[in-house]
C-alpha cells in the first residue's frame, strides 16, 4: 500500500506466501517429535513442554490481530521478515535454555510472534487483496495446501535432523533454514495498490466493532476455536499416544504426521475450490462432523499401523481445509481491507482452543496416566462446531458508507 514499486503478480505472491507458509506451519508441526526428547533431557514431565507449547499457540492467536493490522498498514512484507527473524530466534532459545519457566516463556513469545507474522493470519490479507473475488477461495485453498505440503515434507527431515544431529542440533539447523529462505521470500510480498471506495473509510476500530457485533463472525469464533483445540491436541499428542499405546516405532509417528500434511494438500486446495462454488457454512459443518466421526473410530477400533494410517489420511483432508473456507467467509461479508486483522481475530480463538487442547492434553495425561478423556472432548466439540456453522450468514454485510470490498 505505501511501496512505490511494482506490485508482484498473483503467481509470484502465491509462491512466495506458499513458501514462507510451508517453512512456517512445517516446523512447528513438528514440535510433537521434542516432547519426549526435551522432556527426558531435562528432567520435566510432558506438561512442562506442553505449557510452552500450549503458550505458543496461545501468543500465537493473541499476536495475530496486530501482526494483522500491521500488515494491512505497512504491508506484509515488513511483518514476514520480522516473523522469520523471531522464528529463527524461538528456535534456538528451545536449543539453549534449560530452565522450565525461562524455556515456557521465551518459546511461547518467540515463536507465538513468528507464527503470527508468517503464518495464514498474516499473508491471508495480501493473497485476498490480490486475487479477485471469483477466484479468492481458491487462492486461499493454494496457500493452504502450501502448508500442508510444508507439514508433509518437514515431518521427515526433522525426525532425521534429530536422529543424525541431536534435538539441540536439529533446532539450530531449523533456525538457520528459516531465516535463511523466509526472508528472501518475503521481500517479494509488495501490497497491490486498492482503489478506495467514495466516502469515508474505515478505520480499525469501526472494523474490529462491527465485525464483534455482528453473530455470524462469533459463530465463526466459536468453530474455529474447536478447529484449534482438535488439531493441535492431535499434532502434539500423537507421537506419545502411539508409544503410550504399544506402537513404540518412531516410523509409525512420523508417517501418520506425514500422511496428515501430504492428504491435507488435497483437502486443502479441493475445500478452496468447492467454496467457489456452495455455501462455506455448510462444508465448514461438513468437514467438523466428519473429524468427529473420524476420532471416534479410531478409538473404537482396533489399534495398529494400519489404522493409524487410514486415520491419519481422512483427518488429512479435513485439517486445514477450514481455513480457506473461514477466510472466505471473512473476505465475503466484510471485504478485504481489514482481512489480515480480522482473521487475526479468529484465528485468535482458534489458537485459544489449541492451547487448551495441548494443555489440557498434557495435564490430564500426568493426572490420569491416559488421553481418552482428552480425545472424547475432541469429539463432543466437533459436534458443537458443526451445529454453530450451520446458521453463519454469508452475504456482505451492508454498511451506510462502505469500505473496500
Amino acid at each position: 500500500m505505501q511501496d512505490h514499486a511494482p506490485a508482484p503478480s498473483l503467481k509470484t505472491i502465491l509462491l512466495a506466501t506458499g513458501v514462507i507458509l510451508t517453512l512456517a506451519m512445517g516446523v512447528r508441526h513438528g514440535f510433537g517429535f521434542w516432547l519426549q526428547p526435551i522432556s527426558q533431557a531435562h528432567g520435566w514431565t510432558r506438561e512442562t513442554y506442553s505449557l510452552a507449547q500450549a503458550l505458543q499457540n496461545l501468543l500465537w492467536g493473541a499476536f495475530g490481530p496486530f501482526a494483522g493490522m500491521a500488515a494491512d498498514r505497512w504491508g506484509t512484507m515488513r511483518v514476514a521478515i520480522f516473523g522469520a527473524l523471531l522464528y529463527a530466534a524461538g528456535l534456538a532459545w528451545m536449543a539453549l535454555v534449560a530452565q522450565p519457566a525461562a524455556f515456557v516463556v521465551g518459546s511461547g513469545v518467540l515463536l507465538g510472534g513468528a507464527l503470527a507474522c508468517t503464518a495464514f493470519g498474516a499473508m491471508s490479507g495480501i493473497i485476498g487483496r490480490s486475487t479477485p473475488e471469483a477466484k479468492r477461495s481458491w487462492a486461499f485453498g493454494i496457500s493452504g495446501a502450501a502448508s500442508s505440503f510444508g507439514q508433509f515434507m518437514m515431518m521427515p527431515i526433522e525426525q532425521q535432523l534429530i536422529a543424525s544431529a541431536g534435538w539441540q542440533g536439529a533446532l539450530m539447523v531449523l533456525a538457520a533454514v528459516v531465516a535463511l529462505l523466509m526472508i528472501p521470500m518475503a521481500l517479494f510480498l509488495r501490497e497491490p495498490k486498492l482503489a478506495r471506495a467514495a466516502g469515508p473509510q474505515q478505520s480499525i476500530m469501526e472494523a474490529v466493532g462491527e465485525a464483534f457485533r455482528y453473530r455470524p463472525f462469533l459463530l465463526l469464533l466459536t468453530g474455529y476455536f474447536v478447529c484449534g483445540f482438535q488439531l493441535v491436541f492431535i499434532g502434539v499428542h500423537m507421537p506419545a499416544y502411539l508409544k503410550d499405546k504399544g506402537l513404540a516405532d518412531p516410523k509409525i509417528a512420523v508417517t501418520a504426521l506425514a500422511l496428515i500434511g501430504l492428504f491435507n494438500i488435497f483437502g486443502s486446495y479441493l475445500a478452496g475450490r468447492l467454496g467457489g462454488r456452495l455455501p462455506k457454512r455448510y462444508l465448514l459443518s461438513t468437514i467438523y462432523l466428519a473429524r468427529a466421526g473420524a476420532i471416534a473410530l479410531f478409538l473404537l477400533l482396533p489399534l495398529s499401523a494400519t489404522s493409524v494410517y487410514v486415520f491419519s489420511a481422512v483427518m488429512g483432508l479435513l485439517w486445514l481445509s477450514t481455513v480457506p473456507l473461514t477466510n472466505g467467509v471473512i473476505a465475503g461479508i466484510f471485504g478485504v481491507r481489514h482481512l489480515s486483522m480480522l482473521s487475526g481475530f479468529v484465528f485468535f480463538s482458534h489458537q485459544v482452543g489449541s492451547f487448551l487442547g495441548v494443555w489440557l492434553g498434557g495435564y490430564l495425561y500426568t493426572l490420569q496416566g491416559s488421553y481418552s478423556t482428552v480425545w472424547l472432548i475432541t469429539i463432543g466439540l466437533g459436534v458443537v462446531a458443526a451445529l454453530v456453522n450451520l446458521p453463519i450468514n454469508e452475504k456482505p454485510i451492508v454498511r451506510a458508507q462502505p469500505a473496500l470490498a
